[in-house]
């Protein structure tokens, strides 16, 4: 096992260069634990500005400041990113040369969608960890950035569907008349479909749910909505990590036509149905879209990777047969100030993991999480599916042990 640099080791914070990222890796409120562990934190000047966390507030928690982003590159040994070159792709081509041979990142780079930029990090002797590829285990849910990040999508899309509905929410009891409650169907019962439903009852909706793993019925119950039947025969449809697994073409052709009515009979419906690494499934057809009422919402929470909704157009709000349809991407970054800190104790928790008594980071390769993380070390893209991928031939188990 190999030390990569000698204590205090540096961690730099960049600022986000994606456009309208507002999120910053680390808040002030993280930096306790870091310098605690022997851990020297450098932050780039304005780095948490649009989340609310000015320069002086990571000052007085200890951090140094830098005033460019060079500074940064060339000064940490670790650098923590929200979106690392995978998840953006142009702004964040011009860090490529700032990177520095055996230098750690940590953040979101997606390397099932990009491979290829796992491939070019992997060229400039990068390591990389993928967040994304977090192992859904008990020890690794503090570090679970996709749940937290869940959460407040979930939150946000109905916030955004009350907010576009020409309706109120609640029923209301008036000396006018009584206004029947809004009906609201969420698709996909993952931690932001769960959050999604819990947000809509708190503000008196109606809702259904629907989800293809018969598994999360409990869970949707559980939080206040209906569970939709589908008699459909899913089979195993809970994949690794109770992740919903890809389906064959003809099962969501069945699942569309039985989705219809309750689609027709909704006033807002909020999709979330994605699979890792894989294309959006398309669950909500122009034809259905045609059959809702005058003045319905759709929010496409998988617009990013496609859209379940045929008609959604990634990053625009769009009118179809007089029905809304919000592509909308990058939703958490709406609400910076929690969702950094939500992302910032993840981060640093994951971080801290493979910190060692004496303040020097360390790589247990017989851990799973560390192994489950590590996309690229040493020049090579080493994560196995990522390799596959790339059409690479798999290492050898002996390359795999020991760092």
């Amino acid at each position: 096992m190999n030390w990569y640099s000698k204590p205090p080791m540096i961690i730099g914070v960049p600022k986000e260069t994606f456009p309208g990222e507002r999120r910053v890796a680390l808040v002030p409120g993280a930096l306790p634990a870091l310098t605690k562990a022997g851990l020297d934190v450098l932050i780039e000047s304005g780095a948490g500005r649009e989340a609310g966390y000015p320069d002086a507030a990571y000052q007085e928690k200890g951090a140094r400041i830098a005033a460019r982003r060079a500074e940064v590159f060339s000064t940490a040994d670790l650098i923590l990113q929200v979106r690392g070159f995978g998840t953006n792709p142009e702004a964040g081509r011009a860090d490529l040369e700032l990177f520095k041979p055996d230098q750690i990142v940590i953040g979101l780079h997606d390397p099932l969608s990009f491979p290829n930029a796992a491939k070019e990090l992997a060229g400039r002797g990068v390591t990389v960890f993928a967040l994304e590829l977090l192992p859904r285990i008990t020890r690794a849910q503090s570090m679970d950035v996709l749940s937290s990040m869940a959460t407040i999508t979930g939150y946000k899309a109905v916030l955004l569907a009350a907010e576009t509905l020409p309706r109120m929410f609640p029923m209301m009891m008036t000396a006018a008349g009584t206004i029947a409650p809004t009906r609201l169907f969420v698709i996909g019962a993952g931690v932001a479909g769960l959050q999604a439903i819990a947000t809509a009852r708190r503000l008196g909706a109606v809702v259904q749910a629907y989800d293809v793993r018969p598994a999360v019925k409990e869970q949707v119950k559980s939080v206040g909505a209906k569970f939709v039947e589908l008699p459909l025969e899913a089979g195993s449809a809970e994949g690794e990590g109770g992740y919903a697994k890809a389906m064959d073409e003809a099962f969501y052709q069945r699942q569309r036509e039985m989705m219809a009515r309750v689609v027709a009979e909704s006033d807002v419906v909020i999709s979330t149905a994605a699979i890792p690494g894989k294309k959006a499934p398309v669950l909500i057809t122009a034809k259905m879209v045609e059959g809702m009422a005058p003045g319905s919402i759709i929010v496409d929470l998988a617009a990013e990777n496609g859209g379940n909704c045929e008609k959604t157009e990634a990053g625009r709000t769009v009118t179809v047969h007089s029905v809304t349809i919000i592509g909308t991407v990058n939703l958490a970054s709406t609400v910076p100030y929690h969702a950094s800190q939500m992302y910032a104790k993840n981060i640093a928790t994951l971080l801290l993991n493979m910190i060692s008594k004496e303040g020097k980071f360390q790589l247990k390769m017989e851990d799973e999480i560390v192994r489950g993380t590590l996309v690229t070390r040493g020049g090579e893209v080493v994560h196995p599916q990522v390799r596959a991928l790339l059409g690479l031939p798999a290492l050898p188990a002996s390359g795999q042990k020991e760092i």
